[in-house]
């Protein structure tokens, strides 16, 4: 496998502060797994639990993708773990895992509690990303 498609734990500083600074349960970091898809960023898979029901983390190569799977499969507190495939083979393939992903389109505040935001966050968040036509946002959720 090419270096650019290697998955392997990272450091994600930026990720836990964003999390810790969002989440309801901020002890979900504990056995959240740091995954680094050189080069950088690095991205970090939160565990289910309490209030999150799932996450989820994107890649532009299938081979990224698949090596994520793997990194995570086993782990607790990633229950139901699947890819899903984009249908350009080159873009946004997801790892996902826990319950079923609520559509991004149907509601921030549905998404934001799905993924164990709390209030506080889900709400600045709608505050700050409130377009006139709403069917433009995408759930920045994950």
């Amino acid at each position: 496998m090419p270096p650019t498609d290697r998955v392997t734990f990272a450091s994600a500083e930026d990720d836990l502060t964003y999390f810790r600074d969002r989440l309801a349960d901020a002890a979900l970091l504990d056995n959240a797994v740091a995954l680094e898809v050189p080069p950088p960023p690095f991205l970090l898979a939160v565990p289910v639990g309490g209030r999150r029901r799932g996450g989820y983390a994107s890649y532009g190569l299938v081979s990224m993708a698949v090596a994520a799977h793997d990194l995570l499969t086993g782990r607790d507190g990633f229950p139901d773990l699947r890819i899903r495939w984009s249908p350009d083979s080159d873009t946004c393939h997801v790892v996902e895992w826990g319950d079923p992903v609520p559509l991004w389109w149907q509601d921030d505040v549905v998404a934001g509690r799905f993924y164990g935001y709390s209030e506080a966050a889900i709400a600045a968040y709608v505050q700050q990303d409130s377009p006139a036509d709403s069917s433009a946002r995408r759930g920045a959720f994950a």
